[in-house]
């Protein structure tokens, strides 16, 4: 067994750890600092998904910056509201 018996498989895992891939290669933009952002407070406390976890702190560690520092600028970029313009993307897409 590779996981333990607490630990849970993220229904969005599959998608999320190409976007940590992605991340892991890529450079500190507005958006991949979104996107970190948004899947650092999705796993942040969630049973699993250890991988994605460390991943995404590789890559903050990478890009130099704290959380509280990522948290900071990507509200002033949401604040912009442009980071997910033209990226068929709803700004309100709960789903």
């Amino acid at each position: 067994m590779a996981d333990s018996p607490k630990d849970q498989q993220h229904p969005q895992y599959k998608i999320d750890r190409q976007v940590v891939n992605q991340l892991l290669a890529g450079e500190a933009t507005d958006y991949n600092l979104v996107e970190l952002a948004r899947l650092m407070t999705r796993y942040d406390g969630f049973p699993g998904a250890r991988d994605i976890q460390t991943d995404l702190k590789k890559t903050l560690t990478r890009w130099q910056l704290s959380e509280s520092e990522l948290l900071a600028k990507t509200r002033d970029i949401h604040q912009q509201g442009e980071v997910y313009k033209g990226l068929n993307r709803g700004r309100e897409d709960w789903s």
